[in-house]
């Protein structure tokens, strides 16, 4: 039987366990790629997050008294879940989100990897044993932080939703989901249900699309504890000031202007092959994608012909019907946003090599060259498939340069000399960085997350996951009462 069938989900919310209406009404679902229908969806509104986070509460201490092999079970079916109905997901990611295929298909393959990944979790370790002056057994023990609201984005709706609902969950947490509105079925409806088919106990996951008003309620509301978003950053400053006023943690994975640098040594042709990941996966909506191309001097008129070559004959089109590198971006007021920033800067002085154009929400693959730094593209994040080149007379420039921004997600560096590399990322104040490879990668083992205005906390690996989503209790135990002088 297909995911989303035997459940009526079109214009639900996930709530208390029940698909049922969301206070907040329905609206369409639309391809981005046609502007045709695909559905309508539920959206809920604070009053439905009060009731939601109410019964998560409720239903997160049931969940986490279960034996912890019964939690990794449920995980662990989890993720064969999404390999059994991968036909039917990856027609809805890329029909709701436009992404291409093989896309599709990678957010899948993560998917599963981050449940088999959290189905670890409930197995492992929760707390150490710790030396004490006094005649007692002093302890430090992990506990579930209880409800965790989970407000996800429309890039990779996907990947970016469950890899904070996944560990979340195997370390005994409810969760609230809040997808975007725009992919709320690809990064809400299908997950909710893959943990439904794999025997998650009613009101542990509750799946809540709506807007602002929802995002805030979540981080006031009094049984949610921990907030984990991924969004852009001025939304991300607001989430984490109102968590801060609240007394909660956030864990915030903001949006990035990531720097690829190509040193002098490099093999331009390799170094070329990176772009079409680096800066024009996914139309560019990551928030990993390269934003910044510092190229040395040397090489810099070769790359940057080449680079312009490959944008040229990348095919882009309707991901559903065609076989094509770049699919639709999601919205006009997306389109607009990078187009305005494109031609801002060819105004400014840099060089269209590239693309600078649309047909309706498919947007040419563009480079810029000679880009000046103080023009749009090189000081914001684009978020669409631009690849911005600056030229470098040095290494010590290109340093500066990528060192400048007050982003600090992802970097790559490319060179012939992989200690040198290394040694010159300490300098640049990033949390990933990549040695001869661009900026775009995601593992379910490893810790994700930027510094600076790309956020802070990190979330994957057993680690970084433990660290987000437990709480840390002292104790101690004594054979008899302690005495004490008064």
């Amino acid at each position: 039987m297909a995911l989303l069938d035997g459940v009526t989900w079109q214009g639900k919310v996930l709530k208390d366990g029940e698909w049922t209406d969301g206070r907040g009404g329905t609206y369409a679902v639309v391809e981005p790629a046609t502007g045709h229908e695909l559905g309508t969806m539920g959206q809920a509104d604070a009053e439905d997050v009060a009731e939601a986070a109410a019964s998560a509460a409720q239903a997160q201490k049931e969940w986490a008294a279960l034996p912890h092999t019964v939690r990794a079970a449920v995980l662990r079916r989890a993720g064969d879940l999404w390999a059994e109905h991968a036909d039917e997901i990856r027609d809805w990611n890329v029909r709701e989100v436009g992404a291409i295929p093989p896309m599709a298909d990678f957010a899948m393959h993560v998917a599963a990897e981050e449940c088999y990944q959290a189905a670890a979790l409930p197995g492992q370790p929760i707390g150490q044993v710790l030396p004490s002056e006094q005649p007692r057994l002093s302890m430090a023990r992990q506990l579930p932080a209880g409800v965790v609201a989970v407000i996800s984005p429309f890039n990779v709706p996907i990947i970016l939703g469950i890899r904070s609902v996944a560990p979340a969950l195997a370390l005994g947490n409810a969760v609230l989901l809040k997808p975007d509105p725009r992919t709320a079925v690809t990064g809400g409806t299908i997950m909710a249900r893959i943990f439904e088919e794999a025997g998650l106990p009613p009101g542990v996951l509750q799946m809540l699309p709506g807007g602002k008003d929802v995002g805030e309620a979540m981080v006031t509301d009094p049984h949610v504890r921990v907030i984990s978003f991924t969004g852009s950053t001025a939304v991300g400053r607001s989430i984490g000031e109102l968590a801060g006023r609240h007394l909660k943690r956030a864990h915030l994975e903001l949006g990035g202007n990531s720097a690829l640098l190509i040193l002098d040594d490099a093999d331009v042709e390799k170094a070329v092959g990176l772009t079409g990941w680096a800066s024009f996966l996914n139309q560019g909506q990551i928030c990993m994608t390269t934003g910044r191309y510092f190229v040395a001097d040397a090489i810099y008129d070769d790359f940057v012909d080449q680079l312009a070559a490959k944008a040229s004959h990348l095919p882009v089109g309707d991901p559903a019907t065609e076989q094509v590198a770049l699919g639709p971006v999601i919205d006009e007021r997306s389109r607009d946003k990078i187009h305005g920033l494109v031609t801002s800067s060819v105004d400014q002085g840099a060089r269209l090599a590239a693309g600078g154009e649309y047909d309706r929400l498919f947007y040419r693959p563009t480079v810029l060259a000679d880009v000046p730094l103080t023009s749009p593209v090189f000081t914001k994040e684009v978020f669409g498939p631009v690849a911005p080149v600056t030229r470098v007379s040095s290494v010590d420039e290109a340093v500066r340069l990528a060192a400048e921004s007050d982003y600090g997600l992802s970097l790559g560096i490319v060179t012939r000399d992989v200690m040198r590399g290394l040694a010159l990322a300490e300098q640049i104040p990033t949390g990933i960085v990549h040695i001869n490879d661009q900026t775009v990668n995601d593992e379910a083992n490893a810790p994700f997350g930027g510094v600076g205005a790309s956020g802070f906390g990190r979330i994957g690996g057993a680690a970084a996951n433990v660290e987000a989503f437990t709480e840390t209790r002292w104790i101690t135990m004594r054979g008899e009462p302690a005495s004490y002088p008064f």
